[in-house]
């Protein structure tokens, strides 16, 4: 049976672990808030760059529904898959998950296939599945972080590009399903998906001033197509550390709750506890008070 003390140190330590919670909670919302803003504020540059595509196109007399432009005369089927994992713990099945959605996915990909991974966690279970895992990358610790990570893989996959190691890309993460929540999703990298170079194409310049494109076609074309792939890593990043912390604020509000029904269970036992001792005490008082008055001597 407990005793008054050990239910004493056992409830401070359930109170100082909801601390603990309450504060990885806040800063939960906060990292989520911070990302939230950075995936809100790509809109505005995504249009940038479509629109400086659609004007390439224009200027040049493209159809889009004829040509792929960035695509090479290669007949192989090689695949690189790139994907967004977590680093950190209580995040519940997120990396599982979404190993799980990388493998049964690249399934119906004929071929060799070579993964990318952004955290060490995801990298192991995805090599436990038997995939082959090459490049390994640090997950990104705030907003500003991003761009450093989204600069080192567009480094690595513009060089195989450009010599024709691999001849398509994609993209895995967990991106947020509101109200709460995330799902799995993958999206074509390189090279780019007709069905979005169809809708561009349908796409009006919004002026009546129509664009102009100065420098070289290639020059012009690789530095659009590159902002383009810095908007989508950046975006699948933003979007995998949001499900991220809104999978650990989940499990941070199921373990608050779990400690109060303890603290509640603790200090119900405590206090029955704490009644009883004094009840012994004052039944021991009494029986020493009736002892004394039955006694003659006194």
């Amino acid at each position: 049976m407990d005793t008054l003390e050990s239910l004493r140190r056992k409830l401070g330590g359930a109170g100082d672990l909801k601390s603990v919670v309450r504060t990885m909670k806040t800063m939960a919302a906060s990292n989520i808030g911070q990302y939230e803003s950075a995936v809100n504020s790509l809109g505005d540059y995504y249009r940038t760059v479509t629109l400086g595509i659609l004007a390439f196109f224009s200027e040049q007399d493209i159809n889009l529904k004829e040509e792929d432009l960035t695509s090479k005369k290669n007949d192989s089927k090689s695949i690189c898959a790139i994907v967004f994992g977590s680093d950190q713990g209580l995040v519940g099945p997120f990396n599982d998950s979404l190993s799980d959605f990388v493998s049964n996915s690249l399934q119906e990909f004929p071929g060799e296939k070579e993964i990318w991974v952004v955290g060490e966690r995801i990298q192991f279970r995805l090599m436990d599945l038997g995939l082959n895992v090459t490049k390994l990358f640090s997950v990104p610790n705030s907003v500003n972080a991003i761009t450093v990570l989204v600069r080192e893989i567009l480094i690595k996959s513009l060089e195989n590009f450009e010599t024709e190691e691999m001849k398509e890309y994609y993209l895995f993460h967990n991106q947020p399903k509101p109200p709460t929540g995330y799902k799995s999703v993958m999206q074509k990298l390189l090279p780019l998906e007709k069905k979005w170079l169809h809708v561009l194409d349908v796409q009006k310049w919004p002026t009546k001033n129509l664009p102009q494109v100065t420098g070289g076609k290639e020059s012009t074309l690789k530095a659009l197509i590159r902002e383009f792939l810095f908007v989508s890593l950046f975006k699948a990043s933003a979007e995998s550390s949001v499900s991220e912390n809104s999978s650990r604020l989940a499990a941070m509000q199921r373990a608050e709750k779990n400690i109060d029904e303890m603290l509640d269970d603790l200090g119900g036992k405590f206090h029955h506890r704490r009644q009883s001792a004094i009840d012994e005490e004052l039944f021991d008082l009494i029986s020493g008070f009736e002892a004394l008055k039955e006694d003659p001597k006194t």
